[in-house]
């Protein structure tokens, strides 16, 4: 099991009727998907977060705003890692979240298995 991510510049997927444009995928990541899933997992569900839901097993979306309040979950997964291959995991997922909510228009993708 694991989790990939992958930042769009616009919604993957589902292309506006409007734009002909198709989304672009602007950079992914790979290497940490097996920590990521057992921090998420570890996480309590039901609360005012957003990282608690991410299905490990299906494609979660979040858009700019999603991204931005996540962000604020960051410092607590960061407690909650055991080693360093799960910290570098939270890193790379918090600079994702950063892109996107700096992003107008943009979507993380998280890419279960």
């Amino acid at each position: 099991m694991g989790i990939d991510l992958q930042l769009h510049d616009s919604r993957p997927h589902w292309p506006s009727r409007r734009s002909m444009r198709r989304p672009a995928l602007v950079r992914e990541s790979h290497q940490h998907g097996e920590a990521l899933a057992q921090l998420i997992a570890m996480l309590p569900s039901n609360t005012s977060g957003k990282l608690w839901m991410v299905d490990p097993y299906n494609d979660t979306v979040f858009n700019e705003q999603e991204a931005e309040a996540a962000l604020r979950e960051i410092p607590d997964l960061l407690d909650r890692c055991a080693d360093d291959s799960q910290a570098e995991a939270v890193r790379v997922l918090a600079a994702f979240l950063e892109d996107c909510a700096a992003t107008p228009g943009s979507y993380l993708v998280f890419v279960g298995d």
